[in-house]
């Protein structure tokens, strides 16, 4: 388990980055929880067959995602919100 905090202003990674080419294949989650005093985010997915839109998070919300087949998740704010992190893997899964 690791836990950490994301300042979001346009686009941030939460986890990967954008100089990511290969593809996530180890069955790991990401645990995100936009902060109750910010504003909403939208939470996006990469992969090699490109972008998805998943979510819109309001402030306070929590949302769980999966990680395999994935080379970064981001999150876009057009004002100013923290996302808290946290990454995961299933017993025995790593």
């Amino acid at each position: 388990m690791y836990n950490y905090s994301v300042k979001v202003r346009t686009k941030a990674y939460l986890w990967g980055s954008s100089g990511v080419i290969a593809d996530f294949d180890v069955p790991l989650f990401l645990i995100v929880h936009n902060d109750a005093w910010g504003d909403p985010v939208a939470i996006s997915s990469e992969a090699s067959s490109g972008a998805t839109a998943l979510a819109t998070l309001q402030p306070g919300e929590c949302w769980t995602l999966g990680l395999a087949g994935l080379r970064g998740v981001y999150a876009s704010c057009d004002t100013d919100s923290t996302v808290n992190c946290m990454v995961i893997a299933p017993p025995n899964a790593v």
